[in-house]
């Protein structure tokens, strides 16, 4: 299925964090009043700065899967699913966590304090747009999670925290339920019923964006126009046009552009790369420090742009191969230390599932995007915790009488055969 992820859709989840602000546009008589943001502390800041560097090195990361196809992911919902799972992280577990998340060696509580005030503060930005987010963490009864799991995910993710019988066939369509409630319907589904008997707990992130441009395009204006893709091959789109001043810049070949917003608290930062190079090797490319420059050397400038109407949803995708070569590999084994959720440990992340939704129009933008951590339990025996034993391989089994202990029948199953 189609998968896209464009700098310009990076952007709309991360303007606020990297200070891409429009200050002209109409006035706040026509817009609304975007709420004023205060200074950030030291340790927002660090958070910021962590959130936009992973942002990057995740996209970058991501990009080869999907050579010469659309992706379109959000960086924030990914960073917050994972720090409310870092909660419960210890030892190499939660290093190699917030090391990947470019954390360093900052406090958890500066962390989960940072969280909460920026995702308080792009929450209500500008009330012209709509910005939701909601954390929501989903365990199976048998799983002793700890009330400080619980407390710290509660009072600075604001999540909803639910026990939930997995083997109930309803379950997976509750938790359906509350992403597509808090993506305001555009992601209806992410977990896929039934679900598995190793499945201990499901971290989720939900963001919902929906913001009109400050200068709509008029859709008379729109047109049936060629696209041409890096193949050289054309294909016919709906081209979008109209003439702003507005935030751009040119740089080595490559041109920048701010769309804002409702009143220019969030925008829409297109980059595109010179002629005949390939947005591929333009993406492997790119580093945060380019990305500063351009944003640095906006200024507004009459802009005569096109753009195409685009559409653009997909199922989950897996993230896991890309966090564990960004670092975080140990979450993913056995050797993963999550005594912060279950003091019993044998936890383990399984995956990391990620699906949005965007769409373009004369209008604006909207756009969503869920993220789910999926732990599982990693015991095969012993006392800590449930047994789960799949016998999908050769075998021993017997037959034995109790009192005696004689063994009444022994044998090895090599295959499963069945006879008439």
């Amino acid at each position: 299925m189609t998968r896209t992820l464009s700098l310009a859709a990076l952007a709309l989840f991360s303007a606020a964090f990297f200070g891409c602000r429009d200050e002209g546009g109409l006035s706040s008589a026509d817009h609304g009043t975007p709420v004023p943001p205060g200074p950030l502390s030291a340790q927002e800041k660090a958070v910021v700065s962590a959130g936009n560097d992973f942002g990057f090195r995740l996209f970058v990361g991501l990009n080869p899967e999907y050579a010469g196809q659309n992706v379109f992911v959000s960086p924030l919902s990914v960073s917050m699913a994972l720090g409310m799972t870092m909660n419960g992280a210890r030892g190499a577990t939660k290093t190699a966590m917030a090391t990947t998340l470019g954390f360093g060696g900052m406090a958890q509580e500066d962390i989960n304090r940072s969280y909460s005030g920026i995702s308080a503060l792009l929450t209500v930005l500008d009330p012209t747009v709509q910005m939701q987010i909601a954390n929501s963490i989903w365990y199976r009864p048998t799983l002793n999670v700890l009330d400080s799991f619980k407390t710290v995910n509660m009072t600075y993710f604001n999540a909803e925290v639910n026990s939930i019988d997995f083997s109930s066939p309803s379950s997976a369509d509750i938790i359906n339920g509350w992403v597509s409630q808090h993506t305001a319907g555009k992601i209806t589904s992410i977990i896929s019923p039934p679900i598995s008997p190793a499945v201990m707990m499901y971290l989720i992130n939900a963001i919902y964006f929906k913001g009109s441009w400050t200068y709509r395009y008029d859709p008379q204006y729109t047109k049936a126009d060629q696209f041409t893709r890096d193949d050289g091959s054309q294909m016919t789109c709906s081209m979008m046009s109209q003439m702003d001043t507005i935030p751009y810049c040119a740089s080595g070949g490559v041109q920048v552009v701010d769309i804002p917003y409702g009143s220019g608290s969030f925008s829409m930062t297109v980059v595109l790369p010179p002629p005949g190079v390939n947005i591929d090797a333009f993406v492997g490319s790119l580093t945060q420090a380019q990305w500063d420059g351009w944003i640095a050397g906006l200024s507004r400038r009459a802009v005569a742009l096109w753009m195409p109407k685009f559409k653009i949803e997909y199922g989950a995708a897996s993230l896991a191969r890309t966090l564990g070569a960004l670092g975080m590999s140990i979450a993913f084994s056995p050797g993963a230390d999550f005594t912060g959720i279950d003091a019993r440990g044998s936890l383990a992340i399984s995956d990391v599932l990620h699906k949005t939704f965007v769409q373009v129009d004369e209008e604006g933008t909207e756009a969503a995007a869920v993220t789910v951590v999926i732990v599982v339990g990693t015991v095969v025996g012993g006392e800590k915790g449930p047994v789960y034993l799949k016998l999908n391989r050769p075998f021993l089994y017997a037959i034995r009488e109790h009192a005696t202990g004689s063994l009444v029948f022994i044998g090895k199953l090599a295959f499963p055969e069945w006879t008439n």
